[in-house]
């Protein structure tokens, strides 16, 4: 069955929106699914800031122009559901990599971040980064080291006057007072 003219103009303005709100675009082949892996997919992403969508490949690759973003044909052939990471890039392709481990069928065709077109095996690199909170710990922890080194650096010479002064202090005391002549 045909869909009316207005249907295609919502579901561009749909994809469009989608689009907009995605930091990178994981496209994949989802060729014999079921409707309950597509849902099963759907869960595992909404948790780390993703959505799953089937969607049309010539009115997905409309909203694709409308949106400025690159429309690579090879990656729209055969049936495409998109992959949308709304928060962490890593946390959705790394969902998806593990889904197509799960679900052998699913097969990961490549990704778009912004300008750049991102082959399968780029996916793949995407999903075996750390998660963002990670990655953040390990530059604070390197950041800090030489802050905390500089810190103890500049702070050693009035720890050192310091125990020189409670060290005369007790010298003084304990010593005995000097009789006025």
């Amino acid at each position: 069955m045909a869909i009316t003219k207005q249907r295609k103009d919502e579901l561009v303005a749909e994809y469009t929106d989608l689009i907009g709100r995605s930091q990178a675009l994981i496209l994949t082949e989802y060729r014999g699914l079921t409707m309950p892996d597509l849902n099963q997919l759907r869960s595992r992403l909404r948790p780390v800031g993703g959505a799953f969508h089937v969607t049309k490949n010539t009115l997905f690759q409309l909203a694709l122009e409308k949106a400025g973003y690159p429309v690579p044909a090879e990656l729209f052939t055969g049936p495409v559901a998109v992959g949308f990471c709304f928060e962490d890039p890593s946390a959705v392709a790394k969902t998806l990599v593990n889904a197509r481990r799960d679900l052998e069928i699913l097969v990961i065709k490549g990704g778009l971040m912004r300008d750049l077109v991102l082959s399968a095996d780029q996916v793949q690199a995407l999903a075996d980064l750390p998660p963002r909170e990670v990655v953040l710990a390990q530059l604070l922890g390197s950041l800090q080291g030489p802050l905390a080194a500089l810190a103890g650096l500049l702070t050693a010479p009035l720890r050192e006057l310091t125990y020189v002064l409670q060290q005369r202090g007790a010298q003084a005391e304990a010593a005995p007072a000097a009789p006025f002549a």
